[in-house]
């Protein structure tokens, strides 16, 4: 089971478009992808800035060539969810607004606030010959939306290698995907190996899919985003915290347990590495968060430390955008 689990996480990942070179990106919004095992168009590289989204930031595209020089035109796209094609991995590209044959390599968008992902692609020459399209690259948001929500069970985002962890999406339709980007490797997006209905179940996480994982509908929408810790030591304690980011004013509890899920009293709990009370204890409770409380928790027991994971605050304004 680990095994075949291992290969599915290492061996599934976007493939780019094998579209005719002199096919014109400006001329439809919409372009789909499809699966190639090699192409003889180059793929320039998306970047996105920043990673997370918070309240009021614009996101940065770059797009950056392999042979950077003067006379590249610059194409920028939504990455669509489409899970009505049999290549389950596919997106559609709509073109984004004034987003045809740009000449600066870089796009900025305003007033993203939920999950997006985008897609780049250049053109030079006359008659204009084009690159295939980049990887898709995501902006995350943790923040949850009626059209799209992931919920983790158990309700944390620090899990211990031998758990078994169920990720269910809700919202307005019943076709769903989980997808999930790995922090320490390879630029992959796989999908969950394991879906019933809604949920996916993952069973004996290995150490690779400590991971960035959302839903994708047959919609086209893309819930929260949920940053998952992944405990590798079967003796190191495990930080009980929010999946999801806490509202500035309302009462918020950190525990520290062990594989078996036991909570644990006798606790050092740490906000940004610094010690939050001599004193151990069985749980830290805030009884009116604040901006202040945002960064990065986590416990120690007994002399071993739990991972940080990053508790999020958001303003009361926040509530509804």
């Amino acid at each position: 089971g680990n095994t075949l689990l291992a290969l599915f996480l290492f061996s599934t990942f976007f493939c780019g478009n094998a579209e005719d070179s002199n096919s014109n990106p400006a001329k439809a919004t919409t372009e789909k992808t499809r699966t190639a095992t090699s192409t003889d168009e180059p793929r320039p590289v998306l970047t996105v800035s920043p990673s997370w989204l918070s309240p009021g930031a614009s996101v940065t595209l770059n797009c950056e060539v392999e042979h950077p020089s003067a006379g590249w035109s610059f194409y920028w796209y939504k990455a669509v969810p489409d899970l009505k094609t049999f290549n389950y991995k596919s997106y559609s590209y709509e073109l984004l607004p004034d987003g045809s044959g740009t000449a600066q390599d870089s796009y900025i968008i305003h007033g993203q606030t939920h999950t997006a992902g985008y897609v780049c692609r250049a053109g030079r020459g006359d008659p204009e010959y084009h690159t295939d399209h980049s990887q898709p690259k995501f902006v995350w948001s943790a923040d949850v939306h009626s059209a799209a929500t992931l919920k983790v069970s158990p309700d944390s985002v620090q899990n211990s290698m031998y758990a078994s962890v169920s990720l269910t999406c809700e919202g307005n339709f019943t076709e769903w995907r989980v997808k999930w980007f790995p922090n320490d490797g390879p630029l992959f997006y796989s999908n969950c190996g394991r879906m019933t209905g809604s949920t996916c179940n993952i069973s004996y996480i290995l150490k690779s899919p400590t991971a960035v994982y959302w839903c994708e509908s047959g919609s086209g929408d893309f819930s929260n985003a949920v940053n998952i810790t992944v405990q590798n030591n079967y003796y190191d304690p495990i930080l009980v915290s929010p999946v999801h980011p806490v509202t500035e004013g309302a009462s918020v509890s950190l525990s520290c347990s062990l594989r078996t899920q036991k909570i644990l009293s006798n606790v050092f709990f740490y906000h940004n590495d610094k010690l939050i009370q001599n004193d151990p204890r069985g749980e830290l409770k805030i009884s009116a968060v604040s901006k202040s409380d945002e960064g990065f928790y986590k416990c120690q027991y007994s002399g071993r430390e739990s991972a940080q994971s990053w508790m999020s605050v958001k303003g009361e304004q926040d509530q509804n955008m």
